[in-house]
C-alpha cells in the first residue's frame, strides 16, 4: 500500500523527509544521474538504519535481546512503518535511475546506428587512388569492326509501312 506525503511527513523528522521528498515526483527529475546515486546511497544508509532498529526492537519483545539505550521506547511498528518509507523511495529512485539509464543507452544505440549507416553509405562510394605515373604510354585503343550505318528518320517505319501496303493491293486484287 502506497503512504501518502502527509503519513511520510507525520513519521520522519524535518531532514530525513527533506531527502525522501527529493524522491517524490518533481523533484526527482532536476538531479542527474550521478545525484540520483549519492541520495540512493543515502537512503539505502537511512533504511538500513530503521531495519536494524525494527529488528532489535522484535527482539527485545520475544525476550531474545537486552533493551539497547533508553531513548528508543514503543514497539517495533513505528521503526517498520518508517523503514518502509525509506524503501519506497527507494523503489521510485531505482525506476528512475533505470528510466535514466535506459534512456542515455537508447541515444547511444541510435548515435553508433547514424554512425555505421554513414560508415556504410561511405563504402558505396570508394575513393581510389590516382595511378600514379606509368613506364609506358598504356593500352592503345583498337577500333571497332562494327559498320557504322545511321539511317534518317523517314525510313524508320517505312519498311514495314510498305510491307502493310503491298498486303492491302494483294487482298484487294482477289
Amino acid at each position: 500500500m502506497a503512504t501518502s506525503c502527509k503519513r511520510e511527513r507525520s513519521l520522519l523528522s524535518h531532514e530525513e523527509y527533506g531527502v525522501i521528498q527529493a524522491s517524490h515526483h518533481p523533484e526527482i527529475y532536476d538531479l542527474d544521474l550521478s545525484g540520483l546515486e549519492k541520495l540512493r546511497s543515502r537512503l539505502h544508509q537511512m533504511r538500513d538504519k530503521e531495519k536494524t532498529l525494527a529488528r532489535q526492537k522484535q527482539r527485545e519483545q520475544r525476550g531474545k535481546a537486552e533493551p539497547r539505550g533508553a531513548s528508543f521506547p514503543g514497539t517495533a511498528e513505528q521503526p517498520m512503518k518508517r523503514k518502509q518509507v525509506f524503501a519506497s523511495a527507494l523503489k521510485r529512485l531505482n525506476k528512475e535511475i533505470k528510466r535514466t539509464r535506459s534512456i542515455e543507452a537508447r541515444a547511444a544505440n541510435v548515435d553508433a546506428a547514424r554512425r555505421a549507416l554513414a560508415m556504410r553509405r561511405a563504402a558505396n562510394f570508394p575513393v581510389y587512388q590516382a595511378s600514379g605515373d606509368t613506364a609506358n604510354e598504356g593500352m592503345n585503343p583498337r577500333p571497332s569492326r562494327r559498320r557504322m550505318t545511321k539511317v534518317p528518320g523517314q525510313r524508320i517505319g517505312s519498311i514495314s509501312q510498305a510491307a502493310k501496303v503491298a498486303q492491302a493491293r494483294r487482298d484487294s486484287r482477289r
